[in-house]
């Protein structure tokens, strides 16, 4: 039985080649290192007392440095237990959890057909070789030696030149028994009922081979020699061996370099990814004069978990980047992103290279841009937001993306980040610097009194402590002691108890809280201690000790204390991505103004020690951060719940 490429590169992908001969081999500790790995081990297929068995997860193969054998998964099985090739292909594929394809004999016919076209693509490459280095070839070396490319260089990438006529590769095939149909279905005539003679599909142009995953040629892209050609860059149509979104140009020799070490660079083109291989940048791969595909981009990801996508400076560039954040966004998950790497204005990567060196594009590429950068400045660069309403649509248009990914966990921190960006990018007012002299002219009745801007008023002779602005003292922020328990610190204690998975997700900030009111104090207890008896996996668990402790009471206090503030993301029906997007709010909060208050007591010391203007301005400055926590307090009853919602679970 046959067996499709593409099935046996999934299920090599799938399993590492370590797994599989370490049910026969021991690794050697001391050169081995797994994390990496790179295993070694004594060679099962002859005797040796010292390791010079080799194998690589990154690279899915093995060799012996002692034997000389080598080989990947399915060869190991067949040669070391003797078992069958569509055998050895079961193990595997049983291992990686793929099933076994049912047999197609059209399938299997298909594969026969591929073959052969196969080798019809080999005759075409080696022609537009040998053409290249012809009289016919002549302006072709010329325009390559302009653009900087090597002698070698054109040969590791073996390029070529199609020359300017209608059936100068058609007639070379036919001369070499290859026969109509099968020139036909690779895509190296163009033909059809309106073409009574078939001809040459590319003509004129210098010609790049599209190799497959395994190197070999399945299709050519072309450029125009002829300035009035209507196309300066072509690639060859749609074929049985090509489809144009599936393919990387160069896949097959960068994953080889990626394996060495480093994470693949996708550029935009042929040309980009052939300079830079000759800067010695192996691992670049580019599509096919298309925007990057979802199949391209697991493409990317099979060879690196973070690939670096580069984008030309120039316009049409950026628009290429924001396209393909948009296709990353519902993919991404824990290990698995792209960063982006935006190059000088009008400069492409071939273009640097040739200008400025290989250490300029190091420098790009170390100065790469993570896809949250990319969301973030897409929807802010050259934005306007001062007034209410554009605020909130840029907020409804973080939501919209964030909301697109797919791993719950990744788009829970997204959303947090998002929600942090913004907070920062609205900012706050900052209080006007204090001119010279202007401290001793403040009295009680200036400016500054409390209740006046909401800034401190200067004291009075003697004083030692600043009051603090009406607003300010009766929030949530300065209640720290007394009767009054916080909404902010109940909307955290509630949501740990009816969701106890953020317990176990936030345990290293929910073991620490700081609560001020004494009775959440003692619920906090009480769930950490249900968490530390393995009794806090359910919300009835987590009651029944609440129960068990005698604090019923103060549950249900605290509990209708969020249904009178209708804080419904908290309780016990909301989703628990709500659940977990309003306590890691209600926590930020929480935990800036607990920063807030420590500061605020450092300040107002330092004043009463040492009244300069510096030390005031210091003061005033951080009881405007106090308004900005207490206008973002608002947060924590739904930053991305859409209106209309708040009245759920109440």
């Amino acid at each position: 039985m046959r067996f499709d490429n593409a099935f046996l590169d999934e299920i090599r992908d799938r399993v590492p080649i370590s797994s599989v001969i370490g049910q026969r081999v021991a690794w050697d500790r001391k050169k081995t290192n797994a994390s990496r790995g790179d295993y070694w081990g004594c060679c099962p297929f002859h005797g040796e007392k010292t390791p010079s068995f080799h194998c690589e997860d990154k690279k899915g193969r093995y060799h012996c440095f002692g034997c000389g054998v080598s080989g990947d998964h399915f060869r190991f099985l067949t040669e070391l237990e003797g078992v069958s090739f569509p055998e050895a292909v079961e193990r595997i594929a049983g291992l990686a959890g793929v099933p076994m394809p049912a047999r197609d004999e059209r399938a299997e016919a298909r594969e026969r057909e591929r073959t052969s076209l196969i080798d019809v693509m080999e005759m075409a490459t080696a022609f537009f070789q040998d053409q290249l280095q012809s009289a016919a070839g002549a302006r072709a070396r010329a325009y390559l030696r302009d653009r900087g490319l090597t002698l070698a260089t054109q040969q590791a990438f073996r390029l070529g030149y199609a020359p300017e006529s209608r059936n100068a590769l058609k007639e070379h095939l036919a001369s070499r028994g290859v026969e109509k149909a099968q020139i036909e279905a690779c895509g190296l005539v163009r033909h059809g009922s309106d073409i009574p003679v078939s001809y040459d599909y590319f003509r004129d142009r210098i010609m790049f081979p599209i190799p497959d995953a395994r190197g070999r040629i399945i299709a050519f892209g072309g450029r125009a020699l002829s300035p009035d050609a209507l196309a300066k860059y072509m690639n060859s149509p749609e074929t049985e061996l090509f489809h144009k979104g599936n393919v990387l140009y160069n896949y097959a020799r960068a994953r080889k370099a990626v394996a060495r070490g480093g994470a693949v660079i996708a550029v935009e083109g042929y040309m980009d990814v052939i300079a830079l291989a000759q800067a010695g940048f192996e691992n670049a791969v580019a599509p096919l004069g298309t925007a990057l595909t979802e199949n391209q981009l697991e493409l990317l990801w099979r060879m690196s978990p973070e690939p670096v996508l580069c984008f030309d400076g120039d316009a049409a560039g950026l628009k290429a980047a924001w396209r393909a954040a948009d296709l990353l966004l519902p993919g991404i998950q824990p290990g698995k992103t792209a960063r982006f790497a935006l190059l000088p204005e009008g400069k492409d990567p071939d273009d640097l290279v040739k200008s400025e060196g290989a250490d300029a594009f190091r420098q790009v590429l170390a100065d790469a841009r993570p896809l949250a950068d990319m969301l973030w400045l897409r929807e802010t660069s050259g934005g306007v937001f001062d007034t209410p309403e554009r605020k909130a649509e840029l907020e409804k248009t973080l939501r919209e993306l964030t909301a697109r990914i797919r791993d719950e966990n990744v788009r829970f921190h997204y959303a947090q980040e998002m929600r942090e960006r913004v907070q920062t990018f609205f900012g706050r007012t900052k209080p006007k610097p204090l001119r010279a002299g202007e401290w001793e002219r403040r009295g009680p009745g200036a400016q500054g009194q409390q209740g006046q801007g909401g800034q401190f008023a200067r004291p009075g002779a003697g004083a030692s402590r600043f009051a603090v602005s009406e607003s300010l003292a009766r929030s949530a922020l300065v209640k720290r002691a007394g009767g009054v328990m916080s909404l902010r610190e109940a909307a955290i204690v509630v949501a740990l108890v009816n969701h106890p998975q953020l317990i176990d997700e936030n345990f290293e900030h929910a073991e620490f809280l700081e609560l001020s009111h004494p009775d959440l104090r003692r619920l906090h207890a009480t769930i950490l201690d249900a968490m530390a008896h393995d009794a806090a996996n359910e919300r009835s668990e987590v009651l029944e000790r609440i129960a068990a402790a005698g604090q019923t009471d103060i549950w249900e206090r605290a509990v209708g204390l969020i249904r009178k503030a209708r804080l419904w993301p908290v309780l016990e029906d909301a989703a628990v991505d709500d659940a977990r997007e309003a306590f890691a709010q209600a926590l930020h909060l929480h935990r800036s103004a607990g920063t807030l208050h420590k500061e605020l007591k450092a300040a107002e010391m330092a004043l009463a020690t040492e009244p300069t203007d510096e030390n005031y301005r210091h003061l005033v400055e951080i009881q405007a951060q106090f308004r900005d926590v207490q206008a973002t307090e608002a947060l924590i009853e739904g930053f991305g719940i859409p209106s209309g919602r708040a009245g759920r679970g109440v």
